[in-house]
């Protein structure tokens, strides 16, 4: 196949190359294809509708999608359309490529430390985008940002992660490479991992919303859509349910919604299972951990087998492994995926060995409208096996998810405090409006008998409830706490709903100076440094009875 060259550059179709002289100029798979179409009918006008069937041929896209990549390949040419060298704009009908094209038949190899991907019967290359850091708290954070589409896109990895690392594989390395041609790629590292900050205390699924609530203002991305895989798919449906006009869409890959066996989620490993993969932690971590279960299809492949254990080995040492591992066990989010409300699509293989095909259609019972695919497959890993039919649907479905109205339905944990006595309750109203704004919360009400406040986080909420109840009695008063998380209405402001009747009926339980909580907020928390003692069932309305944890 020839290669083309044109001012400065040359076009390596064969290789999949654009140059600068020796300097590679990466570009996104379908910028490359809309280059390479251009090129060869250099002179000639190329219609809107020729190149959307070029590069979008088995998804619906409009002129915004051309325009982005357009965008890109002016970018990587340093092409100004005001005074266009190499692609000219014929309003309203396409695009022509204007500058002089020389055919060259010896083109060369790709050259070394150059990612080359098959996609779809054509070359794509990508160098390893730059690592970048934002500040979450006093944490740094690392990400990559690639491509340049329409929709911001949000890549949350499960487990053990390490940013340079997923380029180094291949087949990796393509699947990323196919999200960025359609999206403006975000990938992070979670705190503990990979690049980001080591910790002493490894992250809450909590902390893990705030971090990459933390990436996103970095990015100034307004609105994205989140691609969750595995323990990542229940940090996304959190942030999905917290800030839903931050979310565009949602996408789970071979997601659960509790990690351990129960009566009723009976698909969970048990405990003891759980025991046996933390011992091949301690004693095997270096090595090939989990593959045969992740990744069943390549698992006997030497190379892969290699890139594995390299890839966990960077990304945690055996402590941050083992104690990250066990934090996710205690995750627990069935209680909320009713609160979601943004577009959301749920993906699972059949025969996962990692994580039961059931545990997916229970997260997708569970959401209100949500689409679960079920594919072939035993790969837990989405780039490993088929990935070409998992990849088609989360573009389609991406690009297809309807902009939706503003939300007047949030998820909050409600944190509301009964006040009794004392002389000093001014005070004391006044230091918890400044506890509240100090852990990011909203005053709802305050007066005499009660303080109310709204989180988007439950243990933030519950360590503003600790600290408030501790400074009690430098102002003489007594306090009953209660604390639970629900889907709030919120309109002009004012919170309502079930989640503050609730969080006021819980505190009716509490004994003088104990913070109560529900079994949804002890669920979602986890084991995140924060101690509960199961105070049994109560009453909490008519009809139902909620278990309740003291912290």
């Amino acid at each position: 196949m020839p290669a083309y060259t044109f001012g400065p550059f040359r076009l390596d179709p064969a290789a999949g190359l654009l140059k600068r002289g020796d300097a590679v100029v990466p570009l996104a798979p379908k910028a490359f294809a809309v280059l390479e179409h251009l090129v060869q009918r250099s002179g000639r006008l190329v219609t809107k509708d020729e190149l959307l069937d070029l590069a979008w041929s088995d998804v619906h896209v409009g002129d915004g999608a051309l325009k982005v990549c357009v965008r890109e390949v002016r970018r990587a040419l340093e092409d100004d359309p005001r005074t266009p060298r190499f692609i000219e704009t014929a309003h309203r009908r396409g695009y022509r490529f204007i500058a002089p094209v020389s055919l060259d038949t010896a083109a060369p190899a790709a050259p070394s430390g150059v990612t080359v991907v098959p996609a779809s019967g054509a070359v794509s290359v990508l160098a390893v985008p730059d690592t970048h850091y934002a500040r979450s708290g006093d944490v740094n954070i690392a990400y990559q940002v690639i491509g340049g589409g329409p929709i911001d896109l949000v890549f949350v990895m499960g487990w053990v992660t390490h940013l340079e690392y997923f380029w180094a594989e291949p087949s990796f390395a393509r699947f990323l490479t196919r999200l960025a041609s359609f999206s403006r790629l975000i990938l992070i590292d979670k705190r503990g991992t990979g690049l980001s900050d080591r910790v002493a205390e490894l992250p809450t699924l909590e902390q893990r919303m705030d971090d990459l609530r933390a990436v996103l203002e970095e990015v100034q991305s307004e609105q994205a859509a989140l691609v969750g895989v595995s323990e990542g798919g229940p940090m996304c449906a959190l942030f999905a349910a917290t800030y839903p006009e931050k979310t565009r869409a949602l996408v789970m890959i071979g997601t659960y919604a509790k990690r351990l066996r129960d009566p009723e989620y009976p698909w969970g490993p048990t405990r003891e299972q759980r025991e046996a993969f933390y011992e091949q932690i301690r004693k095997g971590w270096g090595g090939p951990i989990g593959l045969e279960e992740r990744a069943p299809s390549v698992a006997a492949d030497p190379a892969f087998r290699t890139w594995w254990s390299t890839y966990l080995r960077m990304g945690a040492s055996p402590g941050a492994a083992l104690a990250l591992t066990q934090m996710n066990a205690g995750i627990d989010i069935r209680e909320i995926l009713p609160s979601i409300r943004v577009p959301t699509l749920v993906l699972h293989r059949t025969h996962d060995r990692c994580l039961r095909v059931e545990e997916g259609r229970y997260v997708a019972s569970r959401i209100p409208g949500a689409r679960f695919v079920e594919l072939p497959g035993e790969d837990h890993l989405p780039f490993v096996g088929d990935q070409d039919s998992m990849l088609a649907e989360i573009e389609r479905f991406i690009i297809e998810a309807p902009m939706l109205s503003p939300f007047d339905m949030v998820l909050s944990t409600v944190v509301h405090v009964a006040i009794e006595g004392g002389d000093q309750t001014a005070g004391f109203l006044e230091h918890a409006a400044r506890e509240s704004d100090w852990f990011r919360g909203r005053t709802l009400s305050a007066c005499p008998d009660r303080f109310v406040g709204a989180f988007d986080g439950p243990a933030r909420a519950i360590r503003f409830a600790t600290a408030l109840a501790a400074a009690a009695g430098r102002f003489g008063v007594t306090v009953r706490v209660g604390v639970h998380t629900g889907e709030c209405t919120v309109r002009a402001g004012v919170y309502s709903g079930a989640p503050v009747d609730l969080a006021a009926r819980i505190a009716d339980h509490a004994s003088p100076g104990e913070v109560l909580v529900s079994r949804t907020v002890r669920d979602i928390v986890g084991d995140a440094g924060l101690p509960f003692e199961d105070r049994g069932a109560f009453p909490v309305d008519a009809s139902s009875e909620w278990r309740l944890f003291r912290v």
